[in-house]
């Protein structure tokens, strides 16, 4: 590991972090509150639409709302943590979820469980946002993509557990556990934080706090075509495997016919298969350039939603266990080249990583809101229409990373870790 300059770049951490397998468990568990906080819902959504009689759509909309909250508030967590420090601002944020999950847990209708989830949207994002740039802060180079594919992969059993516990909790009791349990998730993770985790954001390399500023941060990284273009890149890379989660209820019960014990069907090969790549471009980081581990994420991602869309046409495969045969090749690829567009996305902007982070969440949590409440609904009447819509999404995001290599004139097969580009406006 190398030690960089002590104004931008990232420090040797060895006398800071203290043991790094208990900083990497924080970090992997600021990441889980996400997909904990989305994926334990869709067993309920059959219970709490017989206790307050809504539709579907309206039920959608438990997860678009707290996404919404999530990816506005997104843009202000990193800015803030450049300016106040890491730890602080993942305090805040974890105390506010903690009570909006209580809130949740008691709300008396669907109009104020919405409520709640918009502020559990709020506070959710600062931890899995500032993690991001924590491990910038402290790693660089093959060390900092084995650390992120490292945490991805821990993290990366949430949505596969996720869906498990919810429909545990209601075989115990009701709906409104699963909000009880995520008191006591949230509260554990903010104890480790104050007490376990450290600083890794100085004052001498933080910004000023003011709202200038912080603007300032935000429109350097969007106004950067570069930056631009790797936030959507990011973005449709996860979109087609967040169709098939947003989903969830339609696919497993609507198309599949199975019950509320039933989503580990289709969430263990989504995650077994993200697990796997996150694993793989851990052990490849500094064996493999980073840009063709990336490409090679995106071709093994578009042969599997090729293969998946047609198993999903023809009547005698469009049934388990074929359609979700080649699901777990499908997140393979997208976890392959999910540590190499974060790195890189954060290596374009040294001074201001949360900021970088932030506007990287921002897209893809915009995208996730309308995905989870306009598009899923919408094209979840069919196994064909997800696989086709899930692998376009896949093809957009690989012309896009193909765009970016060719701009920046990046060598797929040339090194592991993205340059700082100058910034440009080219589009």
């Amino acid at each position: 590991m190398t030690t960089a300059d002590s104004t931008t770049g990232p420090h040797d951490a060895s006398t800071d972090i203290g043991p790094r397998w208990l900083f990497l468990v924080i970090l992997a568990s600021l990441g889980m509150v996400g997909p904990f906080s989305i994926d334990t819902m869709f067993p309920s959504f059959s219970q709490m639409g017989a206790e307050w009689g809504v539709s579907e759509f309206a039920l959608q909309q438990v997860v678009s709302v707290y996404i919404l909250a999530f990816a506005v508030m997104s843009l202000l967590h990193g800015p803030l943590s450049d300016a106040l420090g890491r730890k602080p601002v993942i305090i805040a944020g974890g105390i506010l979820y903690v009570a909006a999950s209580v809130g949740c847990a008691v709300a008396p209708s669907l109009g104020v469980l919405l409520f709640f989830r918009a502020v559990q949207g709020l506070s959710a994002g600062a931890g899995q946002i500032i993690s991001r740039a924590m491990v910038r802060d402290v790693f660089s180079d093959a060390q900092a993509q084995r650390t992120m594919s490292h945490i991805a992969m821990i993290f990366g059993l949430a949505p596969a557990l996720a869906p498990i516990v919810g429909g545990l909790l209601l075989g115990i009791g009701s709906w409104r556990g699963i909000f009880w349990f995520l008191v006591v998730f949230g509260a554990a993770i903010l104890v480790l934080v104050v007490f376990a985790m450290p600083e890794t954001h100085p004052a001498e390399r933080r910004t000023r706090f003011d709202g200038r500023t912080i603007a300032n941060g935000l429109l350097g990284v969007w106004r950067d075509a570069n930056g631009r273009r790797l936030a959507f890149a990011g973005m449709f890379n996860f979109a087609g495997m967040f169709l098939y989660i947003s989903s969830a209820q339609l696919f497993v019960v609507g198309l599949l016919g199975k019950g509320a014990q039933d989503f580990w069907i289709l969430f263990v090969p989504l995650i077994s298969g993200m697990v796997c790549g996150s694993w793989v471009s851990g052990r490849l980081a500094g064996r493999m350039s980073g840009r063709r581990l990336a490409s090679l994420g995106y071709v093994i991602s578009l042969v599997a939603g090729a293969v998946n869309l047609g198993l999903a046409l023809l009547p005698a495969t469009a049934r388990l266990p074929w359609s979700v045969l080649v699901l777990p090749f499908y997140s393979f690829g997208i976890a392959l080249a999910f540590p190499i567009l974060t790195l890189a996305m954060l290596d374009l902007f040294p001074h201001s990583r949360g900021a970088a982070s932030s506007i990287q969440s921002f897209v893809s949590l915009l995208a996730n809101a309308a995905i989870a409440g306009i598009l899923a609904p919408l094209v979840g009447f069919s196994l064909p229409s997800l696989a086709l819509t899930a692998v376009a999404l896949t093809v957009v995001a690989w012309l896009l990373w193909r765009r970016h290599l060719a701009v920046t004139h990046a060598d797929p097969h040339g090194s592991v870790d993205a340059p700082a580009y100058e910034p440009t406006d080219e589009l």
